[in-house]
């Protein structure tokens, strides 16, 4: 039975391999450079207004998936929001609900602290993803995703 924590300081050398493989292995992204990603999460750690992120654990205290919030402010409703930016589970461990875990640890984090809302995305092509999404109770926001480089 995986466990579902906040991350941890001693959890940051574990969790950063975990990383590497969504960020290059899944999304195909370039390797980040030496101590950036490393940077990254100290400074969430140091830093819980900017995010938090949540890890799954195993029975064998082996990080297994991570979800990560960034959070920002909401001036229609004049709260916070939070922004799922990273839901990741290992590929030889997806099946088991870590995923929903992750999720719902998420979900029930913005609730407890007031956020109005999270808010995430995904690609267009990632069916598995949207039907996540969609078992897991959202629905598609009305609001269209822009980005510039």
């Amino acid at each position: 039975m995986e466990r579902i924590r906040k991350l941890e300081k001693r959890d940051v050398p574990h969790l950063l391999p975990l990383m590497m493989e969504y960020i290059v292995d899944f999304y195909k992204y370039p390797r980040p450079s030496d101590g950036s990603l490393e940077k990254l999460v100290n400074h969430l750690l140091e830093h819980p207004w900017d995010g938090i992120q949540f890890v799954a654990e195993t029975e064998t205290n082996r990080l297994v998936g991570f979800a990560t919030l960034y959070f920002t402010f909401n001036t229609l409703e004049v709260k916070r929001m939070a922004f799922l930016y990273d839901l990741f589970v290992s590929p030889n461990q997806r099946g088991r609900q870590i995923g929903e875990k992750l999720f719902k640890s998420c979900l029930s984090f913005i609730r407890e602290n007031g956020y109005s809302h999270m808010i995430w995305e995904t690609a267009h092509d990632n069916l598995a993803a949207q039907s996540f999404y969609n078992k897991m109770g959202a629905e598609k926001s009305v609001w269209l995703n822009y980005e510039i480089k």
